[in-house]
C-alpha cells in the first residue's frame, strides 16, 4: 500500500525504527522516495542520477534481511549520495563537462559503510563544478533550487543533497565538508548538519587534503538522524593521515543525553571584516539567550580569527588544493578546456605557487589556525551565524566573474566567512536550524573542541527538544 508524504518527510531515525519494527517496508518506503522525485527533481534538480533499479534491489535485500531477524544499523533507509566520491559501477563527474563518465571500480570508504550498514543508495546528487564554491550551479547540470523558494540557492558544495532532503526526496544525505560544505547548504534549507572532526571518516581511496580540511558527512533533519549515520560509518582505513581518536560511546547515545552546564562563548565577528545582517545577528543573540536559560554559561567574546595575511594565505592553499583536482581530471582524460572558467583560473594560479611558496603560506596559515584554536579552548562550544546572510539568488555568486573568474570566490566570502575556520582547525561544527525570518531558515553554527562530538550533540539536541525544528518544511506538493 503507499505510504504518505508525511511518512516520507519523516526523520530518517524514525523511519530507520519503523524500518525494524516491520510497520514499514523497505521497497513501500524507497518507491515513495522514487515517486517524490519523479515529481519534485525537474524543478528542484537535486539529483543528477537516479538509480532506481540497484535501489529497488537493495530494498528487496533489506526487506528479506528484516524478515529474517537480520536487520543491519540503517536497514532499508534511503541516502543520497553525492556526485564526488565514489559510488561503484556509476560515474563519478564532479559536475563538469570535462569529466569521462567511466563507471567507478570501488565505493569510498563511506559509501561502502553506508552500503554495509543496509542504507539504500538512491542516486547520486548535484554539486558546483569539482565543488569549490558555496552555491549549486554548473555547467554539466545546472543549478539546484532551494525548496523553500526556488529562485534562491540550496548552497553548496553538498546543495544537491541538502535538496534532496529538504524536499522529501531521500531521509538523508551525504555531503563532505572542506570549507562549509555540509553546514553552509543545511543552513540554506533549514535542515540539521555536523562537519566531523578531521579524521572522523576516512577520505579513502582519495588522499587526504591540506590541513585535512575535508571531512565527509551527511545532512539529516534531526540530531539522532545524523548521530546514527556517523555511527554507522565512522572509522579509518590503512594509510589515513588523520585519524580522529574513537568516540567514548555511540553517537546516538549522546542524544538526549544531558550536557551539563557549557561555558559557551558566542561572537557576530567572522574571520574576514565583512558586513553581516542584522537578522543573522540577532539570531545568533537569540540562540545564546536560549542557551543561558537553559543553564549554560553564556558569554560574548571577541576572536582573534580575524587576521590580515588570512585571505592570501587561505586562496594560495585553496587554489593549490583545486589546482590539484583539475590536475586530476586532466590525467585521467579529461579536457582542461572543459572545465569551468574559475577552477581553470585556480588551476592556473596553482601552477605559478612554487613549492616552496605552497609550504610556506601552509606553514603560515597553520599558525595563524593554532592562535584560534588555542583562543577557543577556553570554551566547550562557540556560536556564530551560520551564514552572513540570506540564502542568495541563484547566479548572484558569479556576478563580476565575466571580467574576473575568481569573483566567485570572493563573491563567496561575503556570504559564507564563518564556516572555513573550522576545516582549518579541524575542530567539529555543527548548523543548528533553530529561526525562521521573512519565509526562510536561520541558522546558528556550533563549534566545538577537537574530537569532541559527543558536546555538540547533547548541546544540539537540547537546543532541537526545546525550539523543534524537524516539522518546518518548504510548501512543496
Amino acid at each position: 500500500m503507499p505510504i504518505t508524504d508525511d511518512a516520507v518527510l519523516a526523520p530518517a531515525s524514525e523511519l530507520v525504527d519503523r524500518l525494524r519494527g516491520g510497520s514499514l517496508s523497505p521497497v513501500e518506503l524507497l518507491d515513495a522516495v522514487l515517486d517524490r522525485i519523479e515529481r519534485h527533481n525537474p524543478t528542484i534538480n537535486a539529483y543528477v542520477l537516479v538509480l532506481a533499479e540497484q535501489a529497488r534491489a537493495q530494498a528487496r535485500d533489506s526487506e528479506e534481511r528484516i524478515r529474517r531477524g537480520e536487520a543491519r544499523p540503517l536497514e532499508g533507509l534511503p541516502v543520497a549520495i553525492k556526485d564526488n566520491v565514489h559510488l561503484a559501477g556509476t560515474p563519478m563527474t564532479l559536475a563538469s563537462q570535462a569529466t569521462k563518465d567511466k563507471p567507478s571500480p570501488v565505493d569510498s570508504y563511506v559509501v561502502r559503510r553506508l552500503r554495509e550498514a543496509g542504507a539504500v543508495l538512491v542516486g547520486k546528487t548535484n554539486l558546483p563544478e569539482l565543488g569549490t564554491v558555496p552555491t549549486t550551479e554548473n555547467r554539466r547540470f545546472g543549478a539546484t533550487r532551494n525548496p523553500w523558494n526556488t529562485e534562491l540557492t540550496a548552497g553548496g558544495s553538498s546543495g544537491g543533497s541538502a535538496a534532496a532532503v529538504a524536499s522529501g526526496m531521500a531521509p538523508a544525505g551525504h555531503g563532505n565538508d572542506a570549507g562549509g560544505s555540509l553546514r553552509i547548504p543545511a543552513a540554506c534549507v533549514g535542515l540539521f548538519s555536523i562537519k566531523p572532526t578531521r579524521g572522523r571518516i576516512s577520505m579513502s581511496p582519495a588522499g587526504d587534503p591540506p590541513f585535512g580540511m575535508n571531512v565527509e558527512g551527511f545532512i539529516t533533519r534531526t540530531v539522532r538522524d545524523n548521530a546514527l549515520l556517523l555511527d554507522a560509518t565512522h572509522g579509518s582505513e590503512v594509510g589515513d593521515l588523520h585519524i580522529a581518536a574513537p568516540p567514548a560511546r555511540p553517537f546516538a547515545q549522546e542524544v538526549g543525553a544531558d550536557p551539563g552546564a557549557l561555558r559557551i562563548g558566542f561572537t557576530a565577528k567572522p574571520p574576514l571584516d565583512l558586513p553581516v545582517d542584522a537578522a543573522w545577528i540577532d539570531g545568533l543573540h537569540r540562540a545564546a539567550t536560549l542557551c543561558e536559560q537553559l543553564g549554560h554559561h553564556v558569554e560574548e567574546i571577541e576572536p582573534n580569527w580575524q587576521n590580515d595575511d588570512m585571505l592570501g594565505l587561505f586562496n594560495q592553499v585553496w587554489a593549490a588544493f583545486f589546482g590539484n583536482v583539475v590536475q586530476e581530471v586532466i590525467d585521467n582524460g579529461g579536457d582542461l578546456e572543459r572545465i569551468e572558467p574559475l577552477n581553470r583560473a585556480l588551476y592556473d594560479l596553482s601552477r605559478e605557487i612554487p613549492s616552496g611558496q605552497y609550504w610556506r603560506a601552509s606553514s603560515q596559515m597553520q599558525a595563524v589556525v593554532r592562535d584560534i584554536a588555542r583562543a577557543q579552548s577556553a570554551y566547550d562550544v562557540v556560536l556564530t551565524p551560520a551564514l552572513a546572510k540570506a540564502p542568495i539568488p541563484i547566479g548572484a555568486l558569479w556576478e563580476g566573474s565575466d571580467l574576473d573568474p575568481t569573483m566567485p570566490i570572493i563573491n563567496s566570502a561575503m556570504f559564507t566567512p564563518f564556516t572555513v575556520a573550522a576545516n582549518l582547525s579541524g575542530q567539529p561544527a555543527a548548523n543548528l536550524p533553530l529561526f525562521e525570518h521573512d519565509g526562510l531558515p536561520l541558522s546558528v553554527q556550533a563549534i566545538g573542541r577537537m574530537g569532541d562530538e559527543a558536546t555538540l550533540i547533547r548541546l544540539a539536541s537540547q537546543l532541537e527538544q526545546a525550539l523543534p525544528w524537524a516539522h518546518r518544511r518548504p510548501a512543496l506538493g
